[in-house]
């Protein structure tokens, strides 16, 4: 049985629901996944509260810088407005000032990832070419012992 990541799955339902509403048996045919399978994604979507809170990271951040501006009873009326709960604002608040606070060296800069990507490749290159000598001198050592095999089998007739 396969499974999907649930991204796939909320882009495939997003097609399936209103304002794009595209055919079920033609989504089916085009991504490769049954028809029955797409009738529960939709049926899970639609029975779930509809929450329109922003999703992505620069629609969170925004989100928080707006809401930061705000006195309580403001920040109430615009989690009320956009579908999002104050405790949700608080999270992503502190999600974004620790990745903030995050030393920059600690994350990877392009030239060091370039780095390991040619590390990586000249590594396995080198155990191909261990492995391929592994293999050789495995078979040079079953010729060997055949070999003294046949000619022993001769001197003891």
């Amino acid at each position: 049985m396969a499974r999907y990541g649930e991204a796939f799955r909320n882009r495939v339902v997003a097609r399936l629901l209103p304002p794009e509403s595209a055919n079920v048996g033609l989504v089916a045919k085009e991504i490769g996944v049954s028809v029955q399978t797409l009738e529960r994604w939709r049926e899970d979507a639609q029975s779930r509260p509809a929450r329109g809170g922003p999703g992505l990271a620069g629609a969170r951040l925004a989100a928080v810088i707006t809401a930061a501006a705000l006195d309580e009873a403001g920040k109430s009326a615009w989690c009320r407005e956009h579908g999002v709960y104050p405790a949700e604002l608080d999270k992503w608040r502190s999600s974004a000032t620790t990745a903030l606070a995050e030393p920059e060296e600690a994350r990877a800069s392009p030239q060091a990832t370039r780095q390991d990507k040619k590390r990586i490749k000249e590594l396995e290159r080198e155990l191909l070419r261990k492995d391929r000598a592994l293999a050789e001198t495995a078979a040079l050592l079953v010729l060997s012992k055949k070999v003294a095999a046949i000619f022993n089998k001769g001197e003891v007739e």
